[in-house]
């Protein structure tokens, strides 16, 4: 299968490199200075935990360079991008090409399908911590690299998504391909955006999280407003998500911090409106209180955070 990757950074760089290593035909849609070092260098994978860096050749280019029909076309952008990536999938994508969308962002998949009806668009999410280091080289915070997707309706699951999970999945990628995307895809975003909102309030490193405090106590009051909100959404757990994702949280170099936080601290877009302010509005909508994330975007809308 060919797969292009719209998104070098910590996401789409991490598949990119670990796919090319386990003999998949991959290339990276990227820009600028990363693109000019990945193109001359190879693209780098440094580990925090020890500071050891690989560096392999990828393939790489501009989306105005791609020639090529994907199979598989994983869109690993930040969810305040979509409106732009539309056209570049538009380009990329053959009749026959999934369009694999792996954000932070909840139902991002379903939106997608709204604007290529003709195409098959699973929703799909990913675990990973991970951010660009410097141009060519991603830093791994820590080990799990896990993609989950799958049909939203049973019945829209198809056999070349059966095909993309088995070949996708390698020594370093696990894959997943859900019987239920939607309550899975929750399952990821109860801790993706409960660390990015309380990492942010409280300055949070992963160390903080580890170990009692007002930083893990907070992350755990707002994976439970999480819970109550899917609880009036109609999704059902399985499993105790409070201790699930402390267990996430545990392994991860004890510096590390969240792409949300790293992007506001740096003065950039960031997806607070996805993962802080659309929860505030669904909880509403649903009529959920959810006292922690208003909290939350309060003191984030006081600051001018958008």
């Amino acid at each position: 299968m060919k797969y292009a990757i719209i998104g070098a950074g910590g996401t789409g760089g991490s598949l990119g490199f670990f796919l090319t290593k386990a003999g998949k035909d991959v290339t990276l849609i990227a820009r600028g200075k990363h693109l000019e070092a990945i193109r001359k260098n190879g693209l780098g994978m440094e580990r925090l935990w020890d500071h050891k860096r690989e560096m392999i050749p990828v393939k790489a280019c501009t989306v105005e360079e791609y020639s090529d029909t994907p199979d598989v076309i994983l869109v690993c952008v930040k969810g305040y991008s979509m409106t732009e990536t539309i056209p570049v999938i538009r380009k990329l994508a053959g009749k026959d090409t999934v369009v694999l969308p792996i954000l932070n962002i909840y139902g991002t998949g379903g939106k997608l399908q709204k604007e290529f009806p003709e195409l098959t668009v699973p929703d799909g999410c990913i675990y990973v911590s991970a951010n660009i280091l410097e141009p060519g080289v991603i830093l791994r915070h820590g080990k799990i690299l896990r993609v989950v997707f799958g049909a939203r309706k049973p019945e829209e699951e198809t056999e070349k998504m059966r095909e993309i999970a088995k070949d996708m999945a390698c020594e370093n990628i696990e894959v997943i391909l859900s019987e239920d995307i939607r309550r899975d895809a929750m399952v990821k975003f109860s801790y993706v955006s409960p660390i990015g909102v309380a990492g942010l309030y409280c300055n949070a490193t992963a160390a903080d999280f580890q170990k009692d405090g007002e930083a893990r106590e907070m992350f755990k009051a707002l994976i439970t407003e999480i819970v109550a909100l899917s609880h009036a959404m109609g999704i059902e757990f399985q499993e105790d998500l409070v201790g699930r994702n402390l267990k996430i949280v545990a392994p991860l170099a004890p510096e590390a911090t969240t792409s949300m936080q790293r992007d506001v601290y740096a003065g950039k877009k960031s997806e607070i409106d996805g993962l802080v302010y659309e929860i505030v509005r669904l909880g509403k909508e649903y009529g959920v209180p959810l006292p922690e994330y208003e909290k939350a975007a309060a003191r984030f809308h006081e600051q001018g955070l958008k």
